[in-house]
């Protein structure tokens, strides 16, 4: 069985044709996504998304959102975590992070959020699913600063201290389709050095979308599309089985065994 450990199946982007998408998914063996919300206004979406298709969720609010968000927010975060922390489904607190790439951002505000969602996550008891993007030092601080119960640092593109720092927080890394481009040679390499017990793989669907479904911006510019589907999974899977040395069922395995590792109601489900 595969794990998708990061998918927005609530996006726009698969309004069409969710049903499809999600069929084609369990068509490639993934049988389990987990679906992290990314402001209060999805928190019902991808709630309802998980209950149907029997997948997992996170609630929190990412940093690309914070600006928009209202000044209750995290107290009506708060208020869906107490709501649904018996849910089984709710696996984490997520995704939440420090996004220093994106220009427009406030800076002081996506800290608070980080910092009062950590201490959310300490409160339930939940593990987080961090959005790590030129931020990987400061996430480090804001983990070191309040405990978690550790969790997965998704689209993981730091350095290989960065990397160490964050397994050591009790963190798993989480890898996609950049994995599958040759010029990735720092995520490559990540990914062929670290611990067996330390990766997780993901897609990030609708978005990070593997070499063989890249376009670039003039193709999308021309209206072709490149979006990313959780039934990309196996194939991206490939590329870390051939950089660990691995057979695909060993990179199921492990992989799996790590999503539950790094979200334990997961295991508890599975159980």
């Amino acid at each position: 069985m595969w794990i998708d450990s990061h998918c927005h199946l609530d996006a726009a982007e698969f309004e069409a044709d969710r049903e499809a998408v999600i069929a084609r998914a369990r068509a490639a063996g993934v049988d389990q996504i987990v679906v992290p919300a990314v402001e209060v206004a999805n928190f019902e979406a991808v709630r309802l998304l998980a209950i149907r298709h029997d997948f997992v969720y996170a609630l929190g609010i990412h940093p690309m959102y914070v600006m928009r968000s209202a000044d209750d927010a995290l107290e009506r975060l708060a208020a869906a975590l107490e709501q649904h922390h018996a849910d089984p489904r709710l696996v984490a607190v997520g995704e939440i992070g420090l996004d220093y790439f994106v220009p427009g951002i406030d800076a002081e505000r996506q800290q608070h959020f980080y910092v009062e969602q950590l201490k959310l996550a300490r409160r339930f008891k939940l593990p987080v699913i961090l959005h790590v993007r030129r931020s990987a030092d400061q996430l480090l601080a804001g983990l070191r600063r309040v405990e978690v119960q550790g969790g997965i640092a998704h689209a993981f593109n730091g350095s290989e201290q960065q990397a160490a720092a964050f397994v050591d927080l009790g963190f798993k890394l989480g890898f996609g389709g950049t994995l599958t481009f040759d010029r990735s040679l720092q995520i490559r390499r990540l990914a062929a050095s670290l611990p067996d017990s330390a990766m997780v793989l993901e897609t990030d669907a609708p978005d990070i979308p593997p070499q063989w479904l890249y376009k670039t911006a003039e193709q999308r510019a021309a209206g072709e599309s490149s979006r990313n589907e959780p039934a990309e999974l196996p194939r991206i899977a490939c590329s870390l089985a051939e950089l660990r040395g691995w057979t695909l069922a060993q990179t199921a395995e492990i992989s799996s065994a790590n999503v539950r590792a790094a979200l334990p109601r997961m295991g508890a489900r599975s159980a």
